[in-house]
């Protein structure tokens, strides 16, 4: 199993860009010190607290002094040009000597949407042809001619083969970089789609992990819709994680006015408010929507105490889950606390990760 982190990231508003890029850097920094496989990063291009615009420029600008993998977390391929994201791909691909995993989604950025003109379109099937284009554009040399719905490249007039000028980069790992989608609605199809296309999925961290194993579900069926066996390797989960000392310790930090995962939790119910999609937040969808409190989402999508306590929860999530993963990825929250979220981080790499995976191991054997 990996250990990931996923930054979206999400910041106080209180604190300029410059700031927010320097502790997220110096927190994609840290992870690869202490041992972290993975590190997920998003885009958003109209947002004052999701401050990275281009997850590839970001990785690009950590990639010479890390050597965990770096993954788009997304990509969201409706907003852009296919031969624009081939060619920059291909060339971080060849820059990190294919350490590239290449996350990809429809876009969930409302402000985003309205900016690059896809409110009113369809951005799954956008998604789909984007990527369908991307993979053709790796697998063939010039002259190019690939027509869409929604895109056409064409290479054909222009080439001068003496010059080197027509061929398009083709990715350091073949015959592609592995793609996967986020999802996040409970019984996704979008994780239906992502198993009947050979994709991987990675599960939110701000949602039930009832609706984890949902996606699994529909992934499974999407997988044997196409007839490809489903490989659970290809799954990563999102969790929020606090290591203490002590159960106690945790206690206490999680109750104190505002702190980084409290004001986390308190955005997130807003914005799931905000566009009628709470159902996430709830581990049972008949619940009513005003049990939805910040003490509730702390209480269940915080797997926080000791050591051995979350290591007990994240046995548990496991179980749950139908047995081992791919990969646990961390959802990244504000170091508001520097020493607290650091010692965290720290206590889950080097302590309980090594015997997460040997329970992962000793259930694998066992089947």
């Amino acid at each position: 199993m990996e250990l990931g982190m996923f930054m979206q990231p999400l910041h106080r508003p209180t604190r300029s860009i410059t700031e927010m890029l320097e502790q997220d850097r110096e927190a994609a920094l840290y992870i690869d010190k202490i041992g972290f496989d993975e590190i997920w990063v998003g885009e958003h291009y109209t947002s004052a607290i999701e401050p990275i615009v281009n997850p590839l420029q970001f990785l690009a600008s950590i990639m010479p002094e890390t050597k965990m993998k770096l993954a788009t977390g997304v990509l969201n391929l409706p907003q852009h040009h296919p031969a624009q994201v081939a060619g920059d791909v291909a060339q971080l691909d060849h820059m990190s000597k294919g350490r590239l995993i290449m996350g990809i989604g429809p876009g969930g950025l409302g402000s985003d949407f309205e900016l690059y003109d896809t409110m009113e379109k369809n951005r799954s099937e956008m998604m789909l042809e984007s990527l369908d284009i991307i993979h053709k554009i790796w697998a063939s040399d010039p002259p190019y001619k690939i027509s869409g719905k929604y895109w056409n490249v064409k290479v054909e007039d222009t080439i001068l083969e003496k010059l080197g000028f027509g061929p398009m980069q083709k990715p350091f790992q073949k015959p592609y970089p592995p793609v996967y989608t986020s999802i996040m609605s409970p019984n996704s199809k979008s994780a239906y789609f992502a198993g009947a296309h050979g994709l991987g999925i990675a599960s939110a961290n701000f949602i039930q992990s009832i609706w984890s194993k949902s996606h699994w579900e529909q992934y499974a069926a999407g997988c044997e819709s196409a007839g490809i066996r489903p490989d659970r390797n290809k799954w990563r989960v999102g969790r929020s994680v606090l290591i203490t000392e002590t159960d106690q310790e945790a206690e206490d930090y999680l109750a104190q006015e505002d702190n980084t995962y409290a004001w986390y939790y308190d955005f997130v119910i807003d914005d799931m408010r905000t566009y009628n999609i709470e159902t996430v937040l709830k581990h049972d969808p008949n619940m009513p929507s005003e049990d939805i409190t910040l003490k509730y989402c702390l209480d269940t999508m915080v797997t926080s105490g000791s050591p051995q306590t979350v290591l007990d929860k994240l046995v548990a999530l496991v179980d749950y889950l139908g047995g081992p993963f791919g990969g646990l990825l961390i959802g990244f929250k504000e170091w508001a606390d520097p020493e607290t979220e650091k010692r965290s981080l720290r206590l889950l790499a080097q302590d309980v990760m090594p015997k997460l995976r040997d329970y992962c191991a000793s259930r694998k054997a066992a089947a």
